[in-house]
């Protein structure tokens, strides 16, 4: 148990357009990595420059687009058209694809919304700038929670414990957020915070170690990792933190549990194999099966995509560094690995299947990406001066 508890807290705390259809290869030590580079042209124009500056900021995050100033393959107009409300309309040459207006919680939210809407009327992928964040940041060595949209903007502080506040996840409707913290009792327990009212209520609080939870997706049940009997295990407990019961029974420890899209299925990790690897059981209770990921003895932290039920997005170590890799269930491609550079860890998909959010490690401190997982494209979203990790996306 403490063996894992400890690794839990370090990785918590010390983390903070068709143009071309060439494939690009990446080396990435042992393991190489080919990255379709196909993206569509678009030109973006906006009724203010605020939309134009807010439509050229998601689209250029978005690794299946490429941005010009004329000859594009798509023209996407934003027009504001009422207070908190925007049009988009889309030509593709001089023939109309597409025109609707969006209202949102602010002009920033029906800008996204309609930039979405964009993105499957031209690519036919789902769009993701709408999505919120559950994130935490970092101030005087207290770490809090705190949610923003998808660029980071609109972000407010939701917890003020003066405490250690970890893994922020949040419930299918968006209306609250699952997070473990130190307060109150001085050891990791498990609280869930209405966003509605900021009204904060103990979830779990057995003995030992509580952590890790996460909704499944209808928000009926949650996976969390208890240590109560002994190691660090799985369990299930309805949404209200009742009906607690275990669905693990190992010598080692597991952790990070994560709903399959149907939630029949929970992915985590186990050190039973000797290090950390990933394990997939029904969530009813089951033998577990050890994925054949093959790539690394150290694969922790899954995120099962609900864009793409076949995919899942872990934290794994290549040589000296940790990285962000891929594990298709289908088994039409092997286990990739879709990051580089400086380490990578806490993927969380977004809505297409294809990009999710991840926490980058520079030697400045952590901050906040996006992550194309097809060509390798990052797209940073917070700076180093704020310490930002641990991001959980809802949405859109």
């Amino acid at each position: 148990m403490q063996k894992s508890l400890r690794l839990f807290l370090t990785l918590a705390c010390v983390a903070f357009a068709f143009s071309s259809a060439r494939a690009q290869v990446k080396d990435l030590g042992d393991i190489t990595v080919k990255a379709d580079i196909k993206t569509l042209a678009i030109r973006v124009k906006g009724s203010t420059p605020e939309l134009e500056q807010l439509a050229n900021l998601a689209f250029n995050a978005h690794g299946r687009y490429r941005r010009v100033s004329s000859g594009g393959t798509f023209d996407l107009s934003f027009t504001q058209v009422a207070p908190n409300q925007v049009r988009v309309d889309i030509n593709r040459g001089s023939t109309p694809v597409g025109s609707q207006t969006f209202s949102g919680s602010s002009t920033r939210n029906a800008l996204f919304k309609a930039a979405d809407f964009a993105v499957e009327k031209t690519s036919g992928l789902k769009g993701f700038f709408a999505s919120k964040l559950a994130f935490i940041v970092e101030r005087n060595r207290k770490m809090e929670v705190q949610t923003s949209d998808l660029f980071i903007g609109e972000s407010r502080q939701i917890t003020r414990d003066n405490s250690q506040a970890m893994t922020p996840r949040w419930s299918p409707d968006g209306r609250k957020i699952l997070y473990t913290s130190y307060f109150r009792t001085g050891f990791p327990d498990i609280f869930l915070l209405d966003l509605g009212t900021l009204q904060r209520s103990t979830f779990v609080s057995f003995k030992g170690t509580n952590m890790s939870a996460r909704f499944s997706p209808n928000g009926q049940q949650v996976a969390m990792v208890l240590s109560g009997e002994g190691n660090p295990e799985i369990y299930i407990s309805n949404a209200q933190g009742r009906q607690v019961s275990r669905r693990t029974r190992t010598p080692t420890g597991e952790s990070s549990p994560c709903f399959s899209p149907d939630g029949s299925q929970i992915v985590y990790e186990s050190d039973a194999a000797g290090g950390p690897q990933l394990y997939i059981m029904p969530a009813a209770g089951g033998t577990p099966r050890r994925l054949p990921t093959n790539i690394s003895r150290y694969c922790t932290e899954p995120d099962w995509s609900r864009g793409n039920p076949n995919l899942i997005a872990f934290t794994v170590r290549i040589g000296n560094s940790l990285q962000i890799a891929v594990y298709d269930l289908s088994g039409k491609t092997p286990t990739r690995v879709v990051s580089k550079g400086p380490d990578s860890v806490e993927p969380s998909w977004l809505a297409d299947g294809r990009h999710l959010v991840f926490t980058q490690r520079l030697s400045s401190g952590p901050r906040l990406a996006i992550l194309d997982t097809e060509t390798g494209k990052t797209t940073a979203l917070t700076g180093t001066s704020v310490r930002a990790l641990q991001a959980n996306v809802h949405g859109p």
